[in-house]
């Protein structure tokens, strides 16, 4: 009954116990992110890789020719020891900096994916809406249209005309037509 009313009463199970926030440490996930990344893009450097070797070649000059007393005689066990330590943390930090970049790559790629999916969208609206366009537009009258069928009217009327029209003088002139009056 006890370990049941205890699991009853933590007010969130996605919330991990001991993850209240502490009094006194304070630990920005954010910043060692970025300080990881920078060690990694160092560690990747020629720069280090020249330092380091100038360093080890030294190391092994010191340590051998015997000017001063050896701190590190022949087996280089403290130059092992250090080389061990700088890759116990290289590794891990090297790690961190390629997960955090895979996760802005994976954000990248999300973002390009939607920009992609609404331009298609887009693209397939626009094609519909040009569709409809010339559609509307098949049924329009153009100009030359306007012009061929007001030229076959005119035709059409002089020929029915036929003897309406009196020449005077070099100019048409029409004559009247009679107009029906209306019986009452």
């Amino acid at each position: 009954m006890q370990a049941t009313r205890s699991f009853t009463e933590r007010a969130e199970l996605a919330v991990p116990r001991g993850s209240a926030r502490r009094v006194g440490s304070r630990y920005d996930a954010d910043a060692f992110g970025r300080m990881s990344e920078a060690i990694a893009r160092f560690l990747g450097t020629g720069r280090f890789l020249a330092g380091q070797t100038i360093f080890v070649i030294g190391w092994i000059v010191i340590n051998t020719i015997g000017l001063i007393k050896a701190w590190d005689p022949y087996p280089f066990i403290l130059l092992n020891l250090a080389f061990s330590t700088q890759a116990a943390y290289a590794a891990p930090l090297i790690l961190l900096a390629q997960n955090r970049q895979d996760d802005r790559d994976r954000a990248s790629v999300e973002r390009d994916r939607n920009v992609a999916a609404r331009t298609q969208s887009d693209t397939e609206f626009l094609a519909r809406e040009l569709a409809a366009v010339r559609l509307a537009l098949a049924d329009v009258v153009t100009t030359a249209d306007l012009t061929g069928r007001l030229d076959q009217l005119e035709k059409l009327i002089r020929d029915q005309a036929g003897g309406d029209h009196v020449r005077a003088g070099g100019t048409e002139r029409q004559t009247p037509m009679p107009v029906a009056r209306k019986r009452t």
